[in-house]
């Protein structure tokens, strides 16, 4: 395989200071932040980190929507060669708890409120359980930024790591319903990076990035590849269809990237046709399939269409469609082996064919997940191949399609949703006594979930839900709750989800 080169993300951000100082590289609200300006914060952030003991493999967590710092602390820890993680704002104390048990940081930037949520006290119990971690609140920043006033840009060189060391933990799902953290390098995604622009020319690249910043679409999707290419990320904190047509029309977005379900919520306002959407040079979707006529709404805006398919622990994707105006081609298929990709189908046999299991080798495969040799075992073969779970088919084009998923793993919103760690969550309420999940499609969100329950008499719908909202993220609450006195078992006595998932389809409203 090709070797990456050592690359930091911090060398694109100096070239386009130096180059282009003036450039808007963020946009927040009222605040415009140039390369220069950019360059500056996130040589103050990566000197405090230093003054505070961060060094090479220390991890560094940000509890932030999109906004400047979730940029400027991922950079300024990469800088130093500490390893970044992005917390969702959705999670709960115990989903917190858990990421941070896990990865351990030595650091913690946190927004204290967001979106009327005021996170004092679960930042004040998390501290107090991690005491080997600093937690820096948003108000308290300024003093933390004095800190590290007597170092300098000296000081960061010293400590360059080498760019295909880890740089960035992404949690997501296993499918023992415990969150694994793939690790990700700077090189492997530097080089995604470069390699998405080139696939996707957009010019000037301007993106609107309104997702959670432990989602690998807003960090290496959306907004790494457009600072790498001297663009700018507007950063909306909040989704609102409206709002954020509002903001692509004010601020020319130029590539209009999302996930169908937004998509489909922005052509579903009754007022759509009144925002300018002129500046748009290419429409993206990624992390689920879209239905053809939802393209076909889209390809009436603007004919230059594209696609991917991929995962986490590919840092993105492995296949991809290049700008494409065939509505019909776009619906049956993801496009064709991205770059740095070797790509193969692999059947139940083992034999490598038209169809089969989609498996991947390629440099930017992650490094492995923290602290799980066992799970990097399980999806990373003695030969190097990644084992993605998810079945795929060769056209007679040349290009690939997704015939299914191996794993129950549903997708609703393009967030991977894990039936066990939903059922885990479910089963410990103390009335129920069994529970099964699954996934149906969905008009808006792709996929929803559907949980049967066997739960004491007293136990309504209501109760679980209400457990439920207090443990998991919204992204991941079934649909609708089912309570039974029995669940169908198969011959071997495990539930026959098979018969549940006919079922939840069969009574699915419309």
């Amino acid at each position: 395989m090709t070797d990456l080169p050592d690359t930091l993300l911090i060398d694109a951000v100096r070239r386009w200071a130096r180059e282009t100082p003036d450039a808007e590289a963020l946009v927040h609200g009222e605040r415009r932040i140039s390369y220069a300006q950019l360059e500056t914060e996130i040589d103050a952030l990566a000197c405090a980190m230093l003054a505070c003991g961060v060094g090479p493999g220390d991890r560094v967590a940000c509890l932030a929507p999109p906004e400047p710092v979730f940029v400027t602390s991922l950079i300024a820890a990469n800088a130093i060669g500490a390893i970044w993680i992005g917390l969702n704002p959705r999670y709960k104390l115990e989903e917190l708890r858990f990421v941070l048990g896990d990865s351990t940081p030595r650091l913690m930037i946190a927004r204290g409120k967001i979106d009327g949520r005021d996170y004092g006290e679960e930042l004040a119990t998390l501290a107090a359980e991690r005491r080997d971690m600093s937690v820096v609140i948003d108000h308290d920043l300024p003093t933390f930024l004095g800190e590290g006033a007597a170092l300098g840009a000296d000081d960061i060189a010293a400590r360059r790591p080498d760019g295909r060391a880890a740089s960035m933990i992404v949690y997501t799902s296993g499918s023992t319903g415990r969150p694994k953290g793939a690790l990700l390098s700077q090189a492997a995604i530097h080089a995604f990076a470069q390699a998405q622009n080139a696939l996707w020319p957009v010019a000037p690249l301007r993106v609107l990035n309104y997702f959670p910043i432990n989602h690998i679409g807003s960090v290496v999707d959306i907004s790494l590849p457009a600072l790498i290419a001297g663009g700018t990320v507007v950063l909306m904190e909040k989704f609102d269809p409206a709002e954020s047509l509002e903001l692509m029309q004010r601020e020319r977005i130029t590539l209009w990237a999302s996930v169908p379900s937004v998509f489909q919520m922005q052509l579903d306002l009754p007022d759509f046709d009144r925002f300018d959407l002129s500046a748009v040079q290419l429409i993206v979707w990624e992390g689920a399939p879209m239905a053809e006529p939802l393209i076909r709404r889209l390809h009436a805006i603007h004919p230059r269409l594209a696609t991917n398919y991929g995962m986490t622990e590919a840092t993105s994707a492995i296949l991809a469609m290049p700008p494409c105006d065939d509505p019909a081609l776009l619906a049956r298929s993801v496009g064709y082996p991205f770059a740095y990709a070797e790509v193969r189908l692999v059947d139940p046999a083992g034999n490598v064919g038209e169809e089969g299991e989609i498996q991947l080798r390629s440099p930017l495969v992650t490094l492995g997940y923290w602290n799980r040799p066992d799970a990097t075992a399980e999806a990373i073969d003695a030969d190097g191949w990644l084992h993605t779970g998810d079945i795929g088919r060769r056209l007679p084009d040349g290009s690939y399609a997704i015939a299914g998923r191996i794993k129950e793993m549903y997708k609703s919103g393009g967030y991977n949703v894990y039936p066990l760690e939903v059922e885990a969550v479910i089963e410990a309420h103390p009335g129920v006594h069994g529970c099964a999940v699954v996934g149906i499609p969905d008009p808006l969100w792709d996929e929803v979930g559907i949980a049967f329950v066997i739960a004491d008499a007293d136990v309504s719908e209501a109760d679980i839900l209400t457990h439920c909202r207090e443990r998991l993220a919204n992204y991941k609450l079934p649909k609708r709750f089912e309570l039974r006195r029995e669940l169908p078992l198969l011959p071997i006595g495990k539930v026959d989800k098979v018969a549940l998932r006919r079922e939840a389809r069969e009574h699915a409203p419309g």
